[in-house]
């Protein structure tokens, strides 16, 4: 049964943010704490991007998506609206994949 899983995920998820919410301010409120806090995000999102780029079934593997995502670097580098990465970033990897010269 896969739903029992995603639903536990889903809970624990909803709990950590519910507590979360419960942590005295002065707990936060310290300028090294609050610079860690704002970084986490990044970092967390960072090592997702990461996983999902270069992972296939538990292996490193460099294909179409490596290079969609430089090409989403260099538009970003471009200063290019975020809409255009992500489609710079899909015809990229799509492009190679359809040549064949990329997996």
């Amino acid at each position: 049964m896969m739903w029992l899983p995603i639903l536990l995920t889903s809970a624990g998820t909803w709990l950590q943010k519910y507590l979360g919410h419960l942590l005295p301010e002065s707990w936060t409120e310290g300028e090294r704490i609050s610079r860690v806090l704002a970084l986490l995000p990044i970092g967390l999102l960072a090592a997702l991007t990461a996983v999902s780029t270069f992972t296939t079934e538990s292996r490193v593997t460099v294909d179409a998506r490596v290079a969609g995502l430089l090409a989403a670097a260099a538009a970003l580098l471009l200063r290019a609206p975020f809409l255009l990465v992500l489609v710079v970033a899909a015809v990229t990897a799509a492009g190679l994949r359809y040549l064949g010269l990329a997996g």
